[in-house]
C-alpha cells in the first residue's frame, strides 16, 4: 500500500513562520511535522509515499530529497498552484495507483499507529476515516460517528459527532467523477457518507492540528518535556 502526505498549503494561518517555510518543514522536538509522519509510515512499512507541493515546494524538495535518508522512496507531485485537498489528490492519482491508499495531513501531529490501516480493507466502501474528540477550535466536530455502533459507518447526521483526524484510507474510486483542478476533499466525502460508503474508527491517543503558532510552541514544549 502506498501513503501520500499533503504538504501543498499556503500556511496561512501559520505566519509569518510559513513565509520562509512551509508547515510540514516546522519542526517540533527538533524534527519537521512531516518527517514525523515519514518515519511513523516506514516504521509501519510504508516504503512508497507520494508527498504534494505548491508553496515553497522546492525547499520540500531539498530538504527530504527522494527519501533514501529515511529508508523510503519519496515521488512528487508539484502543483504550481495549490489544488486543495481532492484536486491535489486527482493529481497525484498517477503515481497513487488503483488501490486504496493511506492519507495523511502534512501539518498535524498525532501517536497513531499506521500498521492499522496498512492492514485494513475497505472492501465496498469509498473511504476510511479517523476520527478524534473535538478539539477547543472546533467544538462541533465534523462528522456524526458513535462508536459503540458494530458497523462503523459514518453517519449523515446524529448527536455523537467528532473531529477528522486527517487521516484515513481512501480509494481512487471516490475522485472517480472530479474534473481536473481545484476541489476541496469534504464535498466527496459528505456524498460518499450519504451513500453509506464511508466507515471510520474512534482514535483516543496524542493528536494536535498544528494550525497556529501558538499550538506549534505547546506541541513542542509538551514533546521536550515527555508530557506528550
Amino acid at each position: 500500500m502506498k501513503a501520500m502526505i499533503l504538504a501543498a498549503g499556503l500556511g496561512n494561518r501559520m505566519r509569518p513562520l510559513t513565509l520562509t517555510t512551509p508547515k510540514p518543514l516546522l519542526a517540533v522536538g527538533d524534527k519537521p511535522l512531516i518527517v514525523w509522519h515519514i518515519e511513523a509510515l516506514k516504521k509501519a512499512g510504508f516504503t512508497e509515499i507520494i508527498i504534494n507541493t505548491a508553496w515553497l515546494g522546492d525547499k520540500l524538495h531539498q530538504a527530504l530529497g527522494d527519501g533514501s535518508a529515511y529508508g523510503v522512496k519519496i515521488l512528487w507531485s508539484d502543483e504550481g498552484e495549490p489544488l486543495e485537498t481532492a484536486g491535489g489528490i486527482q493529481k497525484a492519482l498517477p503515481l497513487l495507483g488503483d488501490e486504496p491508499f493511506l492519507l495523511v495531513n502534512g501539518d498535524i501531529w498525532l501517536r497513531y499507529d499506521f500498521q492499522v490501516l496498512a492492514n485494513k480493507t475497505l472492501c465496498d466502501a469509498l473511504a476510511h476515516l479517523v476520527l478524534v474528540a473535538n478539539p477547543p477550535q472546533h467544538p462541533n466536530g465534523d462528522f456524526a460517528f458513535r462508536r459503540d455502533n458494530d458497523s462503523s459507518l459514518i453517519q449523515a447526521t446524529g448527536d455523537e459527532r467528532y473531529t477528522f483526524a486527517g487521516v484515513s484510507l481512501l480509494s481512487p474510486r471516490l475522485f472517480a467523477s472530479l474534473a481536473a483542478g481545484k476541489a476541496p476533499l469534504a464535498p466527496l466525502l459528505r456524498h460518499a457518507i450519504a451513500e453509506e460508503q464511508v466507515t471510520g474508527e474512534y482514535f483516543a491517543g496524542a493528536w494536535v492540528d498544528v494550525g497556529t503558532p501558538e499550538r506549534l510552541t505547546d506541541l513542542d514544549a509538551a514533546i521536550r518535556s515527555q508530557q506528550i
